[in-house]
C-alpha cells in the first residue's frame, strides 16, 4: 500500500509526524491547511479509519498503526482547546517527498 505521512503542527508550535498506510489523507488534508483542533481530530478520525479498512480489504486485517497513530493524535489534542489551530505543514511519502498535492500547493 503507498503509505504516507502528514505533517501537523499544533497550536504550541510542536511539530509531529503523522502516519497513513494509504493516501486516503489527500482527502482530508491540503498542504498549509489549518484546521480547528475539533475538526482536524474529526478528519484524522475518518481518514485513518478509511485507511485501515483499505488495508483490511487487501490483506485481510485493519491497520494497528493506523489506529495507533489515531490514539497519538488524540493525545496530543487532548492538551488543547478545541477551537485552537492545527496546521497540516506537509504531505509526503514514506521517504520524505512531497506528494502531487504538496508539489501543487502555493
Amino acid at each position: 500500500m503507498p503509505e504516507m505521512y502528514f505533517l501537523v503542527r499544533w497550536p504550541d508550535g510542536a511539530d509531529q509526524r503523522c502516519y497513513s498506510p494509504s493516501t486516503v489523507v489527500e482527502e482530508f488534508f491540503v498542504p498549509g491547511g489549518t484546521y480547528p483542533v475539533a475538526a482536524f481530530l474529526d478528519r484524522s478520525r475518518q481518514a485513518l479509519a478509511i485507511a485501515s479498512e483499505r488495508v483490511r480489504a487487501r490483506y485481510g486485517f485493519g491497520c494497528t498503526s493506523a489506529a495507533e497513530q489515531l490514539a497519538e493524535i488524540e493525545a496530543a489534542a487532548a492538551a488543547y482547546p478545541p477551537d485552537a489551530t492545527v496546521t497540516v505543514t506537509a504531505l509526503t511519502d514514506a521517504h520524505g517527498v512531497a506528494t502531487a498535492n504538496e508539489r501543487k500547493a502555493p
